[in-house]
């Protein structure tokens, strides 16, 4: 049986986290590393990554519970059959299928695998507060489930038995299992590079892509007034997971940056064959979801969103634009991001939003 040091020698940071003899010298913030540090990783400041803090705190600011938000209309809605088209039901449902899981998915792939590679202890708090928010989602799904009174076991199972959002967990699953194998350790340019292509995957084409399919589809419905409670849960976690991509954006970029070697030209192909395969996947569950036009979209706009939001993941880490021709067929999505803004939402108004008791509507 393993005991505590074993448990410590086999994490890729162990010389870090173990309580030693005090250094001869303090920790100097030009010796901080992202990743492969050898500084104290308990030692949060003297700050070098000040992004990675701003982050957490905004993270902190824009806290917020499934439970303080009203679910009346939604269960009215739901159970008039006259509220809610078939195609509409089955775009609710589809969605909850895909998110459940997903977000437990990212939480493991944070908790079991990322937090231990990473060395900057400002960008560790971070993924703290991500993992909780990761949670926070995955609870706001189960209570819709529950509100709504739908069958858990379809829902939790989508993932087993739809094919197009098991197609888009089986392309992430293989990204989770290297940074989670308990042998993965990082230090030389291979590995150091799976752990960057693994980040770019998460942050770029799963937290960055495959979310916003499901974001548009609902947050359409909210703003036709159509199950409000849902659609505001959404708007929340977009505006959570569109803080996730940014950080991870700003991690993948800082590593490049203190890494120049790991960006070779066959790992920057590699990356933009990866966003093709994600496009195509993310396209795949759009025509699934809505196989005829409802809520004035349908599945070919969304390829020209997907192409759009594509080039802008790519851009943002370094890479061109690779899909022609793209614009922003939703250009309202940006506003929902907002949330600091006063403006009418599903007949309401809601002003910046700082913890549970803060949240003020008229």
């Amino acid at each position: 049986m393993l005991d505590f040091d074993d448990v410590l020698t086999n994490t890729p940071s162990s010389e870090h986290t173990r309580v030693s003899p005090a250094p001869s010298t303090r920790v100097n913030v030009a010796d901080k590393r992202a990743i492969n540090g050898r500084t104290d990783v308990n030692q949060l400041v003297p700050f070098k990554y000040h992004w990675a803090w701003d982050k957490y705190l905004a993270g902190c600011a824009n806290h917020w519970m499934p439970q303080e938000i009203a679910m009346s209309r939604d269960i009215a809605q739901w159970k008039d059959p006259r509220a809610l088209s078939a195609d509409e039901r089955l775009i609710i449902k589809r969605n909850l299928g895909f998110f459940t899981t997903a977000d437990s998915l990212a939480a493991n792939n944070i908790v079991l695998g990322t937090y231990r590679h990473i060395t900057a202890p400002e960008c560790r708090q971070y993924l703290l507060r991500q993992a909780f928010e990761e949670a926070i989602h995955t609870h706001a799904y189960q209570y819709i489930v529950e509100s709504l009174g739908l069958d858990e076991s379809e829902i939790f199972n989508a993932y087993h038995e739809i094919p197009s959002i098991r197609a888009k967990d089986e392309f992430l699953i293989p990204f989770i299992d290297t940074l989670t194998d308990a042998s993965f350790k990082t230090g030389t340019p291979s590995t150091d590079q799976q752990l960057l292509r693994s980040l770019i995957v998460f942050a770029c084409m799963m937290e960055g892509l495959f979310f916003y399919v499901g974001f548009v589809q609902i947050l359409a419905l909210g703003r036709q007034n159509k199950m409000p409670g849902a659609a505001e849960q959404y708007q929340y976690i977009l505006r959570d997971e569109s803080m996730h991509c940014n950080f991870g954006i700003d991690l993948i970029n800082t590593i490049k940056q203190e890494n120049p070697h790991l960006w070779t030209p066959a790992f920057r192909a590699e990356i933009i064959d990866l966003m093709q395969q994600a496009v195509e996947l993310e396209y795949r569950y759009a025509e699934d979801t809505m196989p005829r036009g409802i809520l004035g979209l349908n599945a070919p706009m969304f390829k020209e969103y997907l192409r759009f939001i594509a080039n802008r993941r790519l851009q943002q880490i370094g890479l061109d634009a690779h899909f022609a021709n793209t614009g922003n067929p939703f250009p309202w999505m940006s506003e929902m991001i907002d949330l600091k803004k006063e403006k009418n939402f599903f007949e309401t108004r809601v002003t910046e939003y700082q913890t549970g008791g803060a949240l003020s509507w008229d």
